[in-house]
């Protein structure tokens, strides 16, 4: 009995213990700022919610929906590429509506790799990335996400040619959950040159797509010619569009994985309500004045939160993109690893953040805070934060 050699490939769950911490400092009746989960705080805009209330009054929607997608919304997406990259996405082979960014990633690893599969993932990553393919029964390889672009390009190259077998396939996210780290076409050109000559598959994951700043644009794999032929893209609308609740993304590219993701889909699901996708349709087609002002002040927030940090004592590099900001634990708490640093910083200044370790090995030391909360709390959480350090500097907290 309960011999269940999948789950047994599962470790348990850290940001749970983050859960349970939260809630005893709760209890005392502080008030916690949570920083924790990258879970978007402000309001979907009214036109996507108003063609949601239109479609759920048509009860043609309360239907099943094609588990690939309804065909306006595929059409929609290949429309949304063109126009933002550029790229042409045939709507019938080479995109599908997932349900949400993450089931589609963790569906496409057990569509294509099984046992004896070899998988690259950078470290740190987001936990599907790596844990979506230990589901799969493949066996995950991590190659360190190295600051310098070109230092890991260099990195991927090196494995690419000492391993062997080859890996099945390369999963890349730029701008990178949780680092913030960005890269240029050039990268992904690159990229797909060595993913060709070693014959290896590469799946990109573009959720923080439109959340960038100082002029930076976030470039798409599939803009590099010839990256159909090896590549598919993850999209989710949970970030750009304030959808995180909604579960609506896509992933697009190469028809093959596209229809290996297809097939394994129309065994397990349904894909996401079809009142929903029409509300996605809205979203991609609509107005985009909601993204610019979301944008405007995810910017704003993090120049908020990276000038209070620097004013409390900590060294901070300021991110072109994401909703996060990757910080080293300074250097007075360095004797602790990212658990018990973000522990500490619970209790002692009630303000939750995301242990590096919980994103992989090579986040031990950095802690992620999520820009998810908004200025008056940013700047209380701020004033807790300087006076913790405080304490610590004073010697008034001891550690």
């Amino acid at each position: 009995m309960n011999d269940f050699p999948r789950i047994k490939r599962l470790p348990p769950y850290l940001f749970s213990v983050m859960d349970d911490l939260q809630q005893e400092v709760m209890a005392t009746g502080a008030e916690v700022f949570d920083f924790g989960l990258g879970n978007p705080d402000q309001a979907t805009a009214p036109h996507i919610v108003e063609a949601m209330r239109a479609a759920v009054l048509d009860t043609s929607w309360h239907r099943y929906a094609p588990s690939k997608g309804i065909l306006p919304l595929r059409q929609a997406i290949s429309r949304w590429y063109d126009r933002r990259y550029q790229v042409d996405i045939d709507p019938e082979k080479e995109t599908i509506v997932t349900i949400g960014s993450k089931e589609g990633l963790a569906h496409l690893a057990l569509a294509i790799t099984a046992q004896g599969d070899t998988v690259l993932v950078p470290d740190p990553c987001y936990p599907v990335h790596h844990f979506g393919f230990v589901i799969a029964d493949a066996t995950v390889k991590h190659i360190p996400l190295l600051p310098n672009a070109n230092d890991f390009l260099k990195s991927i190259e090196t494995t690419l040619v000492s391993m062997n077998p080859k890996p099945k396939l390369l999963v890349l996210n730029f701008p990178t959950n949780p680092t913030t780290q960005c890269v240029d076409l050039d990268f992904f050109a690159r990229v797909i040159e060595l993913a060709k000559e070693h014959k290896v598959w590469v799946l990109h994951d573009l959720a923080y797509a439109e959340l960038a700043f100082d002029d930076y644009k976030a470039p798409s794999i599939l803009q590099v010619p010839g990256a159909k032929d090896i590549a598919v893209e993850s999209y989710t609308l949970s970030k750009t569009y304030n959808m995180a609740g909604w579960r609506v993304g896509f992933i697009s590219g190469n028809p093959t994985l596209v229809g290996a993701l297809t097939r394994i889909k129309s065994y397990l699901d349904y894909g996401s309500f079809g009142a929903v996708q029409v509300a996605a349709i809205a979203a991609l087609e609509g107005p985009q004045d909601a993204v610019v002002e979301l944008c405007k002040s995810y910017q704003h927030r993090r120049d908020v939160m990276c000038t209070g940090l620097k004013d409390a004592g900590w060294d901070i590099e300021v991110p072109k993109a994401t909703m996060f900001l990757w910080l080293k634990v300074p250097k007075q708490f360095q004797h602790m690893n990212s658990l018990e640093f973000a522990q500490l910083l619970l209790r002692e200044a009630h303000v939750r953040v995301s242990p590096g370790v919980g994103f992989g090995e090579h986040g031990d030391g950095y802690i992620r805070i999520s820009l998810v909360e908004d200025e008056p709390r940013m700047k209380r959480a701020l004033e807790n934060i300087k006076q913790f350090m405080q304490r610590v500097s004073s010697g008034t907290l001891r550690i």
